[in-house]
């Protein structure tokens, strides 16, 4: 008598949590619900393969992972992007500063 296999609450919460890190990855505010959905996606996939298939939702933590680590990338691209910004607006105008009425 074998149980009936059940949705794991975990797979939807990665999910939930990989597209809220990629939904706010662009704002490095995205690391954290990445770095949780990766955590707990390592949980989930663990107790998935406990369970000899009666856990499903692999689907559903696959694809949290997938967007998790997408909006690292975002974060670390938008960080990236910053940096030089900053970086250029430090160095400021190239050429020699002349006085307004010097020819």
């Amino acid at each position: 008598m074998d149980p009936d296999p059940e949705p794991s609450s975990k797979a939807r919460a990665v999910f939930a949590l990989g597209l809220l890190g990629f939904l706010t990855g662009a704002f490095v505010g995205g690391v954290i619900p990445a770095t949780i959905a990766l955590l707990l996606a390592r949980q989930a996939a663990r107790q998935a393969y406990e369970a000899k298939g009666f856990l499903t939702g692999s689907a559903w933590i696959r694809r949290g992972r997938r967007l998790a680590w997408a909006g690292i990338v975002l974060a670390l691209t938008s960080l990236v992007i910053a940096s030089i910004a900053g970086l250029l607006h430090l160095a400021g105008p190239a050429g020699a500063d002349f006085s307004p009425g010097t020819d």
